[in-house]
């Protein structure tokens, strides 16, 4: 994609074209990024660009200094080349999955149960959740760059929140996978989210408050909400949905082996213009600040955008695991 590079709305469904001056500043990045091995050439696509570029209002410099921050983390930790096998024992609580339903607009959805956690591993945890977002990514279609969160709080309270889990899982999603959060429908929160939604939403922008939605099964209000953005025959009976067949390890174990195959494929096609590649092995270092970069973004704007902007909410839940593995969940904004 290059001119006909798209942006998702807040609602997914309308388009804009990328202007001429959006154009040069993604020129700019790939020219001050440079060459790269096939793998992060791939992932470096104009659409990939202009999402990091949303996500610092256009700044090139701080687009830059975040999009080479996370090449390095991706050369590093190999995100697509984890398998279902490797986080598997994660899994099996249904604590995040992708369904097998889409939105109305065409988007993946991500199940998150914050009451599901069965693990007290930070790396595992993590692991996982890096899985999952790659697997929503890899589904996406064509014009699509966004997905849907869909967060049970049934049986939620706070003593699922491990504080060391959730700063790693804000740093990992807003620093790696900017911009891919469509809208997060929190069914069901307790009434102490609220209060505090209401303090942190003046901090975020317009488009970031309106991807936030409060869904209560006793207000008929906001079930509009969920029968605008899903067909309600296919949604599940947990977010008053009329498909009752809810969550099953061993389908979802064989429907993600088959997935699975279809990742070296993903990794292998280039939508990236052509580039020389280079000849050895690129040094880790060559992703690390220039000089010209070395003052740090400002994380106090008045101000900041989409996953960054709900992760310093705090409404990102991840919780642990307790003694008898039945804890709850891991996760989310």
């Amino acid at each position: 994609m290059s001119a006909d590079l798209k942006k998702s709305s807040s609602n997914g469904s309308e388009k804009s074209l990328i202007n001429e001056e959006q154009q040069a500043k993604i020129s700019e990045i790939r020219r001050l990024i440079g060459p790269l091995p096939e793998k992060l050439a791939i992932y470096c696509s104009d659409a990939a660009i202009a999402r990091y570029l949303r996500a610092r209002n256009w700044n090139v410099k701080k687009a830059t200094k975040m999009l080479k921050e996370t090449l390095k983390w991706r050369a590093e930790y190999k995100p697509e080349e984890i398998r279902w096998e490797e986080v598997a024992h994660e899994a099996e609580t249904g604590k995040i999955y992708r369904s097998n339903y889409i939105d109305k607009h065409g988007r993946t959805v991500l199940v998150m149960r914050p009451s599901c956690q069965n693990s007290k591993s930070t790396k595992g945890q993590i692991r996982y959740l890096v899985y999952c977002m790659e697997n929503a990514i890899l589904n996406l279609p064509a014009d699509q760059e966004q997905m849907v969160w869909l967060i049970d709080f049934n049986g939620f309270n706070l003593s699922h929140i491990s504080l060391k889990v959730t700063r790693e899982t804000a740093h990992v999603l807003q620093e790696h996978y900017p911009e891919r959060l469509g809208v997060a429908i929190l069914y069901n929160p307790p009434k102490f989210f609220e209060p505090f939604w209401t303090v942190a939403k003046p901090f975020l922008e317009p488009k970031t408050q309106n991807k936030v939605k409060f869904v209560y099964t006793d207000d008929p209000n906001t079930k509009k909400i969920m029968e605008d953005l899903f067909e309600m025959e296919k949604l599940e009976s947990a977010f008053g949905g009329n498909d009752d067949s809810g969550f099953d390890i061993n389908k979802y174990a064989e429907r993600m082996r088959e997935e699975d195959k279809r990742i070296p494929a993903f990794w292998t096609k280039s939508e990236a213009p052509p580039e020389p590649m280079p000849t050895s092995s690129v040094d880790l270092n060559s992703f690390d600040s220039d000089a010209s970069d070395s003052g740090k973004v400002d994380g106090s704007a008045s101000h900041v955008s989409d996953s960054e902007g709900l992760i310093s909410d705090k409404s990102v839940l991840v919780t642990k695991g307790s003694d008898n593995g039945n804890g709850s969940k891991e996760l989310l904004y």
